[in-house]
Parts: structure tokens; sequence; C-alpha cells
């Protein structure tokens, strides 16, 4: 008998998890890996600047912390999370108008972690989730190895329809409704005040829950900021609100917060004992440190003022890149522009000639629960200086047309 893979040969090892075998990897993270050659203009991953990253501000607080208190900072700890940590998100969430305290909060991995303890704790196989359409891709992920059954909800150039989520939460009966609604992963839509306001009475009134996910909400470059929905009347009993410090500290970190009601948080905690224990104490100490000592918002306002320059750039000059006839918007923030081509073209069939000019996109179709739409892109414009955008798009235009456009 033949040798099977995983096992010797003989009986076969019993076969993967169904939730696994039905999971795809992420096409972002392929491409990721695909675009890795250094000269390679990527607008694919939504990659931070590291230019930008406060290295020396990051290293003075590690080696604060072990200097001052090692057995501390590299012992375990509590699940919760730092409580200095804690502390301090809880003081910049109510500065940003949702009173908050230090124990309304769960310290996670990530974000990533903290959507992950949600869906394990309020999600059983077959149970409905609504998401936006487009979402974010590894929430698709993370929703699939769950086991539920993902119902899009339509969107428009302001983001979610409160009006469709609605007739859909009517007719689905869903239990958790997953959106972001500020500089939206991909689209950079952000939800109006109104609209979110609509979206926690449907909430309230339909019965469900909202995994609010902000990872961008500080990274605004003009324009007022929008209160979180968690904020609006209706959400405040029924919100999970997922924080980040991948953005606006550094993701290698891989520290996020999720803010809940008590329950929910504790049902999380226990989920996240069993996942990993607890996060990187040294971590945490460590970030704890560095929102005492150094001027987070002053480094937010050099990052801002960047994004903003970098943005500017793509925006710019996509009417020159892009065929006539193309779309795209101007988000007020964020990491992202979301850009759509002609009628017949197709982004994914595009992408491997647009790769051979030593530049990326991800196209748009992955990041749709529904029908997707093909000639749909997501460009990220934080990652490379204004100088190197416009190289960019100088290739991506030169790519398009020696495609001849159509895929």
């Amino acid at each position: 008998m033949p040798d099977v893979p995983g096992g010797r040969a003989g009986v076969p090892v019993p076969g993967l998890a169904a939730r696994a075998a039905r999971t795809g990897g992420s096409p972002v993270r392929e491409i990721l890996a695909l675009t890795a050659r250094p000269e390679v203009i990527s607008f694919a991953g939504g990659l931070p600047a590291p230019e930008l990253f406060d290295a020396e501000g990051i290293a003075a607080a590690f080696a604060q912390v072990l200097a001052e208190d090692p057995s501390r900072a590299l012992q375990y700890s509590t699940t919760e999370g730092d409580p200095e940590l804690r502390a301090a998100v809880a003081a910049r969430t109510t500065a940003r108008g949702l009173a908050t305290n230090a124990d309304d909060l769960l310290v996670t991995t990530g974000s990533q972690q903290g959507l992950t303890l949600l869906a394990t704790t309020l999600l059983e196989p077959g149970d409905v989730v609504l998401v936006e359409d487009p979402c974010y891709l590894a929430a698709l992920q993370i929703f699939s190895l769950a086991g539920a059954r993902v119902v899009p909800v339509p969107t428009d150039d302001e983001g979610l329809d409160p009006v469709a989520l609605d007739e859909i939460t009517a007719r689905e009966r869903p239990k958790l409704l997953y959106l972001v609604p500020t500089f939206q992963n991909p689209t950079g839509r952000t939800l109006s005040a109104g609209r979110r306001a609509a979206v926690a009475e449907v909430a309230a009134r339909r019965g469900l829950w909202i995994a609010e996910d902000d990872p961008y909400g500080e990274l605004r470059f003009e324009g007022e900021a929008v209160p979180w929905v968690a904020s609006f009347p209706g959400a405040e009993d029924r919100t999970a609100l997922l924080g980040s410090f991948s953005k606006i500290m550094a993701p290698g970190l891989r520290l996020g917060t999720l803010r809940a009601p008590a329950a929910l948080r504790r049902a999380c905690v226990i989920a996240k004992q069993a996942a990993d224990l607890h996060t990187s104490t040294v971590d945490q100490a460590a970030a704890a440190r560095y929102l005492t000592v150094a001027d987070l918002d002053a480094h937010l306002k050099r990052v801002r003022t960047a994004y903003r320059a970098r943005r500017d750039a793509l925006v710019d000059g996509l009417s020159e890149a892009l065929p006539e006839g193309s779309r795209w918007n101007r988000p007020a923030g964020g990491m992202f522009v979301w850009a759509t081509l002609p009628r017949g073209y197709d982004a994914t069939a595009l992408l491997p000639e647009v790769v051979r000019h030593d530049v990326a996109y991800v196209p748009g179709a992955p990041f749709f629960a529904g029908p997707p739409d093909a000639t749909a892109a997501r460009l990220s414009f934080v990652t490379h200086p204004p100088e190197e955008i416009r190289e960019g798009l100088g290739r991506l235009r030169k790519a398009l047309e020696h495609a001849g456009g159509h895929g």
C-alpha cells in the first residue's frame, strides 16, 4: 500500500476537521508572498510604513520594564491583561467619547484574536453572521472556521445600508453583525452618524450582537470624528468594540483590546485562557510604559501627516493610471482606496501582468461574501512615500496598457 500523507504505510490518519478543510488561505497573504521582491512597489498589503515606527521610543520602553522589574515582565500574567495597559486604553477610549473603565477591557493578541474570541463565544455551527459586502477578508476566515453561515449586507459609497440590514435581519435572524464602520477595510468608507444610529436601532429592535472593529479610527486626516456605534442608544449592551495597536504603534507587537458587556467579556476571558493563557507579558508592559512616557498623540500626528500626503499621491494619480471610466474614492483617513475598473475588466485576471511590471494591488473579488465585483481592486497607500507611489502608478498604467485592459 502506498504511503499516506501524514502517516506510514497502512491505515490512513484521520482527516482534517471540516472547518479546516473548507477554510481557504488569505489571498492577501499569498499576494504579499508573491510581491516580496524589493523592486516591487506594492499597493497590496495593508502594511504600516516601517520608517514611521517609533522604534527608539518602543525600544526604550522595553529596556525600562526589563531593567526595573524583569521578574514581572517575563513571568506569566493574568488573562485579562496588564492593569496599567488597560487603564491607559480606557483613558484614551473615554477621551474619544466612550466612557470606559479598565475592567471593561480584555487585552488580546491583536484585534484579530478579539474577533476570534467573539466567534468562539457567540457562534454555534450554522448561526448566521451578517457582514458588509465587501468585508475584511480575515473576518470571513474566522466565521468560516466557526461554522457560521455568512450573509452579506449591501453597501454603497457611504457604507452599509441600514434599510437592507433591517430587511435581512428580519429574514435571516442572525446572531451577530460584524462591521468596520470607520475607514473600512477594504473600501476606506466611513459610516455616517445617522447610519450608525440606525444600525444600533436595528440591533436593539431585532436582537443581535454587534462586533465593531476599529483599527483605523485614529488615522483620520480630515473631517470630524464620528462616534462609535457602541455609543448610540440601543447598542450599549450588545456591542463588542475591538481596538488595535497595530496601526498606531506597531503591528509586530500583536496587541489589541476587546471592550464588551460583562457577561460576554467574561466568556471571552475563558476562551482566551483556552487559546493562549494570556497575551505576552513583556509586550503589554512595554506598551503600557510607552503610553506613559511617550507622546503617542504627537507620533500619530506625524503618521497622519505622512499618510495624508501618500493618499493624495495615490488618489490624484489614479486618473492617469487607470482606464477611462474607472471609479475610486477619496477616504478621509485609514489606509485603503477602493477602485473599480470599467465593465468587462477583470482585476484578478490582470494581476499576473501587473506583477510582471513590478507593481501590485489586491483584487476586490475575494472580499465579497456575496457575488463578487470582478472589476474591483483595493489599493493601500501607506507603505510607500509619494515619489514611489507615483512611480508605481506609472508601472500600473503601463501594465494595464500592455495587457490590453481585459483579463
